[in-house]
């Protein structure tokens, strides 16, 4: 398989296997509102090199909300994504120039009680909705997401209280998420990273994300708004256990 051979410096095999895995996380995303960016990044995490981990996740998760947003972009809630950039450009500016880290294991516990919290405790109070709380959302998580790889539950929990269909949910959420990939083109050539390695494999992705979308999009239209509630809360739930636990484990905890 030279042409799968030649995609990135990973073996033919994997990368068939990282092309697949974008038409599963893209479909999860537009069907069920999140998750298929820490599903990714998780399957990423396993055979990809550490320094190539967040950018090249970042690129091919730009793609899968391009196309997402594309789909949906009649749903798409201006307000928010508006007051949500200027949030993102200062977040993308702190992630280039941070020099201080915190522990490893305290930012994955963090996001997982936030998003617990936003799941099934009380509701944000309407100030944080507001255009203020909007922009600290998309201050914090773009530097989160150049930290950790994946802000979306952080993003999608926000998202899930201030829009009140399933397609305003979906659209907003790819909207703000495709802002906050873009930055990481900056921060990662600030830092030095090679694209053009792994070029050929992002777009491969890419292309098979739009797939995933579509499908997940036809799943979308027949799920109930009762149902895709339930199950948008669920897959925000279970991914912040998984992130509480890898969390936990690097803290020597778990």
């Amino acid at each position: 398989m030279p042409l799968l051979d030649s995609l990135s410096p990973l073996a033919a095999s994997l990368n068939l296997l990282l092309i697949l895995l974008s038409v599963l996380t893209s479909a999860f995303t537009a069907a069920v509102g999140a998750g298929g960016g820490v599903l990714m990044i998780m399957a990423l995490a396993q055979v990809m090199p550490a320094v190539a981990l967040i950018p090249v996740h970042g690129m091919v998760q730009l793609g899968s909300n391009v196309g997402r947003m594309a789909m949906t972009w009649r749903h798409v809630d201006r307000a928010t994504l508006l007051a949500f950039l200027p949030g993102v450009a200062l977040g993308a500016l702190a992630a280039a120039w941070l020099l201080i880290r915190l522990p490893d294991g305290v930012l994955e516990l963090c996001i997982a009680a936030f998003v617990l919290f936003t799941c099934w405790g009380p509701g944000l109070p309407r100030r944080a909705l507001g255009r203020a709380g909007t922009l600290v959302v998309g201050a914090v998580t773009t530097l989160l997401s150049s930290l950790v790889g994946a802000s979306g539950p952080v993003v999608a929990a926000f998202i899930k209280q201030s829009q009140p269909g399933r397609l305003a949910k979906v659209a907003t959420f790819s909207a703000c998420m495709m802002a906050q990939h873009l930055t990481k083109a900056f921060v990662f050539g600030v830092a030095g990273f090679v694209f053009q390695d792994w070029l050929a494999l992002i777009l491969a992705m890419v292309g098979a994300g739009f797939v995933g979308t579509w499908l997940g999009l036809r799943l979308l239209h027949r799920l109930s708004e009762h149902r895709f509630d339930r199950l948008f809360r669920a897959a925000l739930t279970l991914l912040s256990l998984r992130l509480a636990w890898l969390g936990l484990q690097r803290l020597g905890l778990g």
